[in-house]
């Protein structure tokens, strides 16, 4: 089975962890002694790059230094110079310029293109925190309840095609940008996003909550006309290409959304939403703004995906405000590090995969019980914050019957 994307919402492990307190943990019960390894290390590209990234990457690396005992495989770390040769990576921010540099281009753009990261998955859920001042921008911060939403974001093509020019018109310099949208990049992120939908459909199998899919788009104003599509009206790309994808899935609900509007309703009643699919330039904007609903920027993760490569980051980006100061909050970080054991493939991906879900059981206990950092309303230090997840991942693993 293709792993890509398998378990990436974080929501999925909701299901199988939340009917005892010891659901976790039986399922490593017999891990009290560390497990025999078997076959080659998995190869893990570590690349903190810039900002709270030198700081946020390590962190992450002792939480999964903390599990490795307990799973069927080594890690082996490696650099940004072996990428290509790696499993996966897990990579921390950078800091863009603010204005043009000649020559620079974005390292993590750039890594989506090299790898063919195509598709961005964002899972938005619930976090197990209580409304709170954020100590660095001075907002309350909180958590909507039962939000389980996964968000994906064709991650190649939109604006993001840097296709940018300057011209000389009647009135003054226009620039321009080319705003690309293709039936194969769109059909693709439109079948991850559907195969996504199912998954999560058979892991909360028994509930009466549907598999959705809402597709996301501006068709009405961003069309183009195609006189032999089978919709037989103007129709934009990425919504047709969706739409046909769709047919294959009668069984999954698919709904269609203009982008402002969606923005509005998911503000509105976020806890509707299943899967939602975008274009690069909608998909970006919305998971940021998703972030919101559940916690914030600061413990968001964010996967990039091929069919056999998985780069995993938080969104928070490089911090460069409080870059050295020992307060990032790393948990964004450490779920990122969940998230890639989930994509990795091989096979120990389900043991993989699994322990993925306990890291992130881990992190909701220390959400709830602290201690938390400054944008989390807490005075903790990062060191102290990932101590916390480590011990709760101990009682997990340890905690037989």
């Amino acid at each position: 089975m293709n792993r890509c994307g398998a378990r990436a919402s974080l929501g999925l492990c909701r299901q199988r962890l939340a009917s005892s307190p010891t659901a976790a943990a039986r399922l490593y019960s017999s891990a009290t002694v560390k497990i025999e390894k078997t076959g080659e290390p998995v190869k893990v590209a570590l690349i903190p790059s810039d900002g709270v990234g030198k700081e946020v990457v390590p962190e992450a690396r002792r939480v999964l230094e903390a599990v490795e005992p307990h799973l069927p495989f080594a890690f082996s770390w490696e650099t940004i110079e072996g990428l290509k040769g790696c499993d996966g990576a897990l990579f921390g921010a950078v800091s863009s310029p603010s204005h043009k540099v000649e020559g620079y281009s974005s390292p993590i753009i750039g890594m989506r293109k090299a790898l063919d990261l195509y598709a961005n998955l964002r899972p938005v859920i619930s976090a197990p925190i209580k409304p709170r001042l954020n100590l660095l921008t001075h907002c309350e911060q909180t958590s909507r309840p039962d939000i389980d939403m996964l968000i994906v974001r064709e991650n190649t093509e939109c604006l993001y095609v840097k296709k940018e020019r300057m011209e000389n018109g009647p009135q003054g310099r226009v620039a321009i940008a080319d705003r690309v949208i293709s039936e194969y990049a769109s059909t693709r992120i439109a079948q991850m996003a559907f195969s996504q939908a199912e998954r999560r459909a058979a892991v909360r199998a028994g509930s009466k909550r549907p598999a959705r899919v809402t597709v996301v788009h501006k068709s009405n104003v961003l069309s183009v006309t195609d006189a032999e599509t089978i919709f037989r009206h103007t129709v934009g790309l990425f919504r047709e290409c969706a739409l046909e994808v769709a047919k294959k899935y009668p069984h999954i609900e698919v709904e269609e959304q203009l982008v402002d509007s969606m923005v509005y309703k998911m503000i509105l009643d976020p806890q509707r939403y299943d899967v939602v699919v975008a274009p690069n330039l909608y998909g970006d904007i919305l998971s940021d703004a998703a972030a919101a609903l559940v916690g914030g920027l600061g413990l968001a993760p964010s996967a990039n995906v091929s069919d056999s490569f998985a780069l995993c980051e938080p969104v928070h980006g490089s911090a460069p405000d409080i870059a050295g100061k020992g307060i990032v909050n790393p948990l964004a970080t450490i779920r990122a590090a969940a998230l890639l054991l989930r994509h990795l493939r091989g096979p120990h991906a389900d043991a993989a995969a699994q322990m993925g879900d306990v890291i992130e059981e881990a992190v909701n206990r220390a959400l709830a019980a602290g201690p938390l950092t400054p944008d989390m309303g807490g005075k903790a230090s990062t060191t102290q914050v990932t101590d916390a997840v480590i011990e709760h991942l101990k009682s997990l693993l340890l905690n037989k019957h």
